[in-house]
């Protein structure tokens, strides 16, 4: 008997976000651009940016939710989501504001962090082999 649709998983770090059955489409950013998931499409890892994941049943219709960067996996009907953090909300321009507020916002501010950080190391490495040579 074929597919009848997809099980759908959205795990945060600290629980399960959401968990769908009977998904008949799944619509994600990843890295390199968007990209659909069908029922029957072949098994798939990709690396997601933060962006909107919309998936459609036949109870709910079309959904939107708002993820952080993370990992998808399809392995047959079952597709796993593992993302840093998410929101839902009804209204897509709602949702888009709020993904650029909270989850791109904070990358900028983790590449400031990560960028004082390895000056902070060199630095230490530096002052570390000047006390070695002398």
């Amino acid at each position: 008997m074929p597919p009848t649709g997809m099980h759908l998983k959205i795990l945060l770090p600290f629980g399960v976000f959401a968990e769908k059955t009977g998904v008949s489409r799944i619509v994600v950013e990843g890295r390199e651009g968007s990209f659909g998931l069908l029922p029957r499409r072949l098994d798939c890892v990709a690396a997601l940016a933060p962006g909107i994941l919309t998936y459609e049943t036949t109870e709910e219709g079309e959904v939107f939710v708002g993820v952080d960067e993370g990992t998808l996996i399809k392995t047959g009907p079952d597709v796993l989501v593992s993302v840093r953090d998410a929101i839902a909300g009804p209204e897509l321009g709602r949702l888009r504001e709020a993904v650029d507020r909270q989850f791109r916002n904070l990358d900028e501010r983790e590449r400031h962090v990560r960028s004082v950080m390895m000056k902070m190391e060199s630095g230490f490495i530096r002052r570390l082999a000047r006390l070695q040579h002398e």
